[in-house]
């Protein structure tokens, strides 16, 4: 069954089924109706040039011809996010004892996580079918993104999150000036009481009834880490794994990039990083299971806490479709991880990207990538929102008078 569309919105013709290919107008849905799948957006791309991408701005707009929004808007009021920073983490690399390492940093995004990137996406479409109300369910960086796009393109906003969140992520939200609501549960919770809302109110949920187009912003990460790496693609990416959308979409856009001939194809595989204590696709990858069993999460990687991932199969897909893995690590670990590029590359990362170092060391551990491979590494967020992750293990080296007999006594000890 084919449903007639609307008109197409730049390259962007229609809402297709994931699991049996149904299409739909390009209106506010998520689900099909036939077999009540998820959509996602169909393209009908055309020429796109290495030359005209590079003319672009310095932003993720740069790619607007191969995104759900309508082209050529001067005036798009949202915040600029994307092309980030991709690091040569050659200190990372000696440490770990691997060859060519890179850190794709998005910390440098807004609001300082990738989160940015999927919001403005999904704002433009909320304009333009009329939402005057944007909202979420967030672990936190989603609900930060949310509510300072709101602000700056003046509309509403409401963000849904876990009461338990970290202190620097609820801050970060309610200076914004929307609404935020705590709930006594988890991000799963949420999310339910965010689809009841969805269909009662005539808001914009960038996660919810425009999440279509909400996870197309994802695959800008894909496409900057190729044209920042002199349009090829790298050996492996570690991508963290919280409902699994921007693992499946830097897959997307790779192969987006090599259907229209901007990167030669090329082997690669992707990986996928977990905190154990919330990990079910990581546990269906190495069980060799297609179903993802929900779990309840009891991780200091909140960002990355959510117990019924939507887009777990699809990740799973991916993985082994590259050749790759999933793992998780503790969170005693997830630290070390934080710890360990922050002294390295000078790069302080939140929980999600210490989870991301350090399940790439477990899988050098275990031989189960190779150390020759050229590796991206997704850093999605800045270390400054989940300081209480690092609190306890960064003290002052020593607290002194003022002294300097004092200070040489103790740097002396601190020293030899």
């Amino acid at each position: 069954m084919t449903v007639t569309t609307t008109p197409a919105i730049g390259s962007a013709v229609a809402l297709k089924c994931r699991e049996c290919g149904t299409r739909y107008p390009l209106d506010a849905s998520y689900a099909c109706y036939e077999c009540f799948g998820p959509l996602e957006v169909a393209y009908e791309l055309g020429s796109v040039t290495r030359a005209q991408i590079e003319s672009g701005p310095n932003s993720m707009w740069r790619y607007e011809s191969l995104l759900p929004v309508v082209p050529g808007a001067d005036a798009r009021p949202g915040l600029q996010a994307g092309f980030t920073k991709l690091v040569r983490a050659e200190n990372l690399a000696r440490a770990l004892g691997v060859k060519t390492l890179w850190v794709k940093d998005d910390s440098g995004n807004p609001t300082h996580s990738f989160k940015d990137r999927v919001v403005a996406v999904a704002l433009e479409n909320a304009r333009r079918l009329g939402f005057e109300t944007i909202a979420c369910a967030s672990t936190g960086n989603l609900a930060n993104a949310v509510a300072a796009a709101g602000a700056r393109a003046g509309l509403k906003s409401v963000v849904f999150v876990p009461s338990n969140l970290e202190a620097g992520k609820i801050v970060t939200t309610a200076v914004y000036g929307g609404t935020l609501v705590a709930i006594d549960g988890n991000y799963d919770d949420v999310n339910r009481l965010c689809t009841e809302v969805a269909a009662s109110r005539n808001w914009g949920f960038v996660n919810v009834n425009l999440r279509p187009y909400y996870a197309e912003g994802s695959k800008t990460v894909g496409y900057e880490v190729a044209e920042q790496l002199g349009w090829r693609l790298p050996d492996a990416v570690v991508s963290p794994v919280a409902s699994g959308s921007l693992l499946t979409k830097v897959d997307k856009a790779f192969r987006e990039f090599v259907d229209l001939g901007l990167v030669d194809d090329h082997p690669y595989a992707i990986y996928g990083a977990q905190a154990t204590g919330c990990s079910p696709v990581s546990q269906a990858f190495n069980s060799g299971q297609d179903v993802i069993r929900p779990v309840k999460p009891d991780t200091i990687a909140k960002s990355l806490a959510i117990g019924n991932p939507a887009d777990g199969p699809y990740a799973l897909d991916v993985v082994r479709r590259t050749n790759g893995a999933i793992a998780d690590v503790t969170d005693e670990e997830v630290v070390e991880g934080i710890k360990l590029l922050a002294r390295t590359e000078g790069i302080f990362a939140e929980t999600a990207g210490g989870v991301v170092v350090a399940t790439y060391r477990k899988l050098l551990r275990e031989g189960r990538i190779d150390p020759g491979a050229e590796t991206v590494l997704l850093n999605t967020g800045d270390g400054l929102k989940t300081l209480d992750a690092v609190e306890a293990t960064s003290k002052p080296t020593m607290v002194i008078s003022p002294s300097y007999d004092e200070f040489e006594a103790e740097y002396s000890k601190v020293v030899s």
